[in-house]
């Protein structure tokens, strides 16, 4: 990989993910246009990818966030993910490219105020949706679950060498009994069978935050811990 540059703002910020923690991220140089393999390369090393931001986390204190994958290779249904995809035998599937369009806003709008009220994209607007999801290098697709023409989840992933990367997963939140975030993890991943890919990669994974105990049920998996890939459940 060739050489990159890497920039540290020196203020820290709010944790979004632990409480009375402070938060510090390096990111590539924004000017940077990057290829498929710059970005697989990237994201093994742990950084993740937000619209055109491309970052790590670097706190001073602290070394909770650890990069996650599904080893898709030995990834096998459980009976719960079997009677998950029977629920949702309805469901229509697309593999599309990311683009800003009133039906995807409406659903991510409505999603981020029903479920993530307290988070740090509320409110959320078109230019954010625009700039988190749909400015990427390329190498961005998104898969939709439809039923009655009706758009009901979408899921925004990257495609990578050695693998698939979920961004970020929106929903209809009356829709729960279908468990829909769930759904298209397990999609993506059966995708990436399909595809031969090793790995679907699931973002960081943090102890102790409860927005992030959805990441254990998905095994077998590894974590990215102190530069090392290792094997086990998280």
């Amino acid at each position: 990989m060739r050489n990159l540059i890497l920039y540290q703002p020196p203020a820290t910020h709010a944790c979004s993910y632990l409480q009375g923690q402070q938060a510090q991220s390096q990111y590539i140089d924004p000017r940077t246009t990057l290829t498929q393999h710059e970005l697989t390369q990237l994201n093994q090393l742990g950084f993740r990818r937000s619209g055109r931001l491309v970052y790590r986390p670097n706190c001073p204190a602290c070394q909770a966030c650890q990069s996650t994958r599904i080893r898709c290779h030995d990834f096998k249904l459980s009976r719960s993910q079997k009677r998950l995809l029977n629920a949702n035998r309805d469901v229509q599937l697309r593999v599309t490219q990311p683009t800003y369009q009133a039906h995807y806003y409406r659903l991510f709008e409505r999603y981020i105020n029903e479920r993530h009220a307290d988070g740090d994209m509320y409110p959320t607007s078109p230019e954010q949706f625009r700039e988190f999801l749909t400015e990427d290098f390329g190498t961005t697709r998104q898969l939709e679950a439809w039923r009655n023409n009706e758009l009901i989840a979408c899921l925004v992933f990257d495609l990578f060498d050695d693998g698939l990367s979920s961004v970020y997963c929106y929903f209809d939140p009356s829709q729960s009994e279908r468990s829909l975030g769930r759904l298209m993890i397990l999609l993506i991943t059966q995708l990436c069978q399909a595809r031969q890919l090793p790995y679907h990669y699931l973002g960081y994974y943090v102890e102790n935050a409860p927005k992030m105990a959805y990441k254990r049920q998905w095994q077998p998996s590894e974590r990215l811990i102190r530069g090392v890939w290792c094997i086990g459940h998280v």
